[in-house]
């Protein structure tokens, strides 16, 4: 049965172009009895992060020493949890973690902006859920079509234990794409953890294949952020026709009213219907200066007589019989 390299640790060392592969947790170097005291450091820090911030979705620690400070980069899904509320849970970390350790500490944040293809995430998403008696298939699947669908090109799920309480404990086992573990220049996530059920413990072991370095050094994460940028040439320039507006149409002129004899003078009356104006009906002309006619008066209007009543007829008398 072959047996599996760390492939996190296969990597470091390796370089594509100017750029290792993959990059060590911990940056800084000693000797000796120093040595130990400082692993043993670095684990108890990692231990009280994790646990600390559990529901933060930290993925990875990294510690950095110089002279007289150490730096701690927390990489988590859920930053807002980790800084808290205007800065207070990370000030208190820091003191926490001061306090630990007699050393200065500086503490950054990272934020992991794709959880569903980090191997850790996916990792301790599954144990969560095996932890809640979810059955570990249905984990499985639903982690890889995650992944899938996400943008990675090949994950593999492992969980190994007291599989749905079995008495014999046994490995399941499932996987999507390609998952090239013997090529040096593939990104390859790596992430392992535990689930702790009534019946004991399960393992939950986590590849992801990201694609490969590029000869130049580029990592896969940044080859897919060039394919999304806009394309540098600028915008292309847009071909319009023009379409000349329309002449406006020529407005009809008012209609001519017909000539009028103004010569007479006189006072012009509005018509009725269309406004127009119009002379009076013209004056027989007169000869001399004789002076004008007074009006006549108004004649009264005449009624008719009263007819008189009619005389009532006499009753006829009535007749005889012979």
């Amino acid at each position: 049965m072959g047996q599996k390299v760390h492939p996190i640790g296969f990597r470091l060392g390796i370089k594509v172009g100017e750029r290792s592969v993959k990059d060590w947790d911990g940056r800084w170097f000693a000797t000796g009895k120093e040595y130990s005291d400082l692993l043993l450091e670095d684990i108890g820090v990692r231990q009280h992060i994790m646990t600390r911030m559990a529901d933060a979705g930290v993925a990875k620690v990294e510690i950095e020493r110089s002279a007289n400070m150490i730096t701690v980069t927390i990489h988590a899904a859920k930053p807002g949890i980790v800084i808290g509320k205007s800065g207070v849970k990370v000030e208190e970390l820091r003191r926490t973690l001061e306090a630990k350790t007699g050393k200065r500490i500086r503490v950054t944040i990272q934020e992991i902006r794709q959880p569903e293809i980090n191997a850790m995430l996916v990792a301790r998403s599954i144990a969560d859920q095996l932890e809640k008696r979810v059955a570990f298939r249905r984990a499985m699947k639903q982690a890889v079509q995650r992944a899938q669908r996400f943008g990675a090109k090949g994950v593999r799920v492992q969980v190994s234990g007291r599989l749905g309480g079995s008495e014999m404990s046994r490995r399941e086992w499932d996987r999507w794409g390609r998952v090239p573990l013997h090529t040096l220049r593939a990104d390859i996530d790596y992430g392992q953890t535990e689930a702790h059920t009534t019946y004991g413990i399960i393992g939950v072991k986590v590849w992801v294949y990201r694609g490969d370095f590029t000869p130049d050094g580029r990592s896969p994460e940044e080859v897919q952020a060039e394919q999304r940028q806009p394309d540098r040439r600028g915008p292309r320039t847009t071909v319009r026709a023009e379409v000349a507006p329309e002449a406006p149409a020529p407005e009809a002129a008012p209609p001519v009213p017909a000539e009028v004899d103004y010569s007479r003078g006189g006072v012009f009356e509005p018509g009725e219907d269309s406004g127009d104006i119009r002379p009076r009906a013209a004056q027989p002309e007169t000869t001399g200066s004789a002076a004008p006619m007074p009006p006549s008066p108004p004649t009264p209007p005449t009624r008719p007589a009263p007819t008189p009543p009619r005389p009532p007829t006499p009753p006829t008398p009535p007749r005889s019989e012979e």
